[in-house]
This record gives C-alpha cells, structure tokens and sequence, in this order.
C-alpha cells in the first residue's frame, strides 16, 4: 500500500476486494486510466529490485531458478539461496561483488557458452587472453573504441577499428606519429611485421663475399 500511495494524482481506496485506484475527481478520462494503469505495472509489491520475474525449473533432481533481470547482490542475501552455486551474466555485477579474477572467469564461461551454442568451436585460449586483456587494470574495459582498441598507442591500429576519419585527423592534429611496430599497423601498410623472420636485420658485406672462393 505504501508504494501504491506514491502514485501521482490518484484515488485509492481500500475494499473488501483489495485497492481501488481512481483518476483525481475532475480529471476522470481515458488517458488517466492508461497511464496509472502503465504505473501501476511498475510498482514492487514485493521481491528483489532489478529483477521482473522468475522461473523455476526442475534439472535432474533438483529445482533451479531463472530470472529475468538480475541483482546479484541483493540475490546472494536471500536465506536459503545456494552462493556458491548462484551464477549471473552480469560482468559488472560480479566484479563489484566478487572481484575481478571472478569477474574474469565469468567472461570466459559467457563468450564461451555463446560461441558453443552458435556452432563455432573456438579454442579457450584465445578467449582466455580476450579476458586477461579485458581485466588487467584491475577493473572491466571493453573491447571497443571506448577500451582497449582506442587505447593503442598505434594511430593507424586505432583507426582500423572504428572511426578511421576521426582518428587520423586528431592524430594529426596533435601531431602524433607511428612507429608501426605492431603487426596490424604493419599489415595495413603492407611491410612485413616484426616477428619471427620479419624481426631479424641482416647485412652483408659485399666486398668480402667477392673475395670468397666458392668450393666445387
């Protein structure tokens, strides 16, 4: 009743049947009636913030729930709820919560789990590097123009993510330079990369190689 009250320019009243909720006299119409019953939709009579419903189904032999929404804190806390076996999608909601070594393992499950279900068999490794690049500041960074691909020090490698025009105009700007010692800067300029064959400098001296007997 008391999150029902909170409602603007309503009536309530309470009956046998329960809450009657009524437009303001005088402003009786259609329109009000929608938007309190929109309102009304939106109030919590009861359960945990953030989360809209739930769904219990049975898997072997026991139940496990499913909601729609989450609030993993808040979740953690109810009696009887298994915490070591409760899990969410949320990143961001486990670091807070758990830390950032969780909050890289969930990373991990998700992209892999995602990948599975689309019939793409990717090794974990390389999603295990996506993770470990995503959470070695200590906190969650993107993979995006936002995170780690806008903070290449490489102008050419950031601007062949996104927003290419942007980035060489304010590069240029500033005045930056590239040093193209990474391998996609390299590619793009179509010089070989510094790895393996490609990081190993070579000179010869021409005069004493003219001067070398070849054996038959």
């Amino acid at each position: 009743l008391k999150a029902i009250k909170k409602l603007s320019k309503v009536r309530i009243k309470e009956v046998e049947e329960g809450i009657e909720i009524m437009p303001e006299e005088g402003n009786e119409n259609y329109r009000e009636l929608r938007r309190i019953s929109e309102d009304v939709k939106n109030i919590k009579i009861k359960g945990i913030d953030g989360i809209r419903r739930a769904i219990i189904r049975r898997e072997g032999e026991e139940y496990v729930i499913y909601t729609e929404g989450s609030n993993f804190k808040e979740v953690l806390k109810v009696e009887g709820v298994d915490t070591s076996r409760t899990i969410t999608n949320d990143i961001q909601a486990i670091y807070e919560v758990l830390g950032i070594e969780a909050a890289r393992n969930a990373i991990i499950n998700e992209a892999h789990n995602t990948l599975q279900e689309q019939g793409l068999n990717v090794d974990i490794r390389h999603i295990m590097l996506v993770a470990d690049l995503m959470t070695s500041t200590g906190t969650i960074r993107p993979i995006g123009r936002q995170g780690v691909s806008g903070e290449k020090s490489s102008v050419i490698a950031r601007a062949a993510f996104e927003i290419t025009v942007d980035h060489l105009l304010g590069a240029s700007r500033r005045g930056e330079g590239d040093d193209l010692k990474g391998v996609a800067e390299n590619i793009i300029v179509g010089q070989p990369i510094k790895l393996g064959t490609g990081s190993v400098e070579l000179a010869i001296d021409v005069k004493k190689l003219s001067k070398m007997k070849v054996k038959k």
